[in-house]
């Protein structure tokens, strides 16, 4: 057995919900085992989804790095977000996916990770704390993946939230292109 399919059936196979830290490990175990490279754009998170990645050992073969873009303005001039894209809205799924677009050119990789919302403790430009918008990004094929999600909670809370939906949702992603599984082994009819 393959340490990403160790590191999925980890997520699966178990009492207690899944930590930060298996999650990450399953995303960088999958990405070396598809050989696929990512990077981050991240908002809401603030570099926790980043720190995440990098918390893995190994995890510098397929992480390629990640920015901050807090400000509207980094969005502009860091990720090259258009004005068009951010009379949207700064939180919109719009604007996650165009950082996940664009993040794979500035660091030039396949995967791109993107994310925007409201931590809180007040709403943003008439958005309620909890709201967040994530995107993964395949350069390759150029096919997306987006989900805007509502999330309770403190800051940290709904910071941790969106970075756990992001990895998972990466995973989604990356599984579809290897023979790996996503269900828990006593689930899955292959391994009987």
């Amino acid at each position: 057995m393959t340490e990403a399919q160790i590191a999925l059936d980890a997520l699966m196979d178990r009492q207690l919900p899944p930590t930060e830290w298996e999650f990450a490990r399953a995303a960088i175990e999958v990405a070396k085992f598809a050989k696929v490279n990512m990077a981050t754009a991240e908002s809401v998170t603030g570099g926790l989804l980043s720190a995440l990645l990098t918390s893995v050992p190994g995890a510098s073969e397929v992480f390629q790095g990640g920015v901050v873009a807090y400000a509207t303005e980094m969005k502009k001039e860091v990720l090259n977000i258009t004005e068009q894209t951010l009379k949207v809205g700064v939180v919109s799924t719009e604007v996650a996916l165009a950082m996940a677009t664009n993040i794979t050119k500035v660091m030039s990789c396949r995967f791109g990770l993107g994310c925007t919302g409201v931590a809180g403790p007040e709403p943003q430009d008439g958005k309620p704390v909890g709201e967040v918008h994530i995107a993964v990004f395949d350069a390759k094929t150029g096919s997306s993946r987006t989900q805007s999600l509502r999330f309770t909670g403190s800051r940290d809370d709904i910071r941790s939230q969106t970075s756990l939906a992001l990895l998972g949702l990466l995973l989604d992603v990356m599984v579809a292109l290897t023979d790996l599984s996503r269900t828990s082994p006593a689930q899955d009819p292959k391994s009987e």
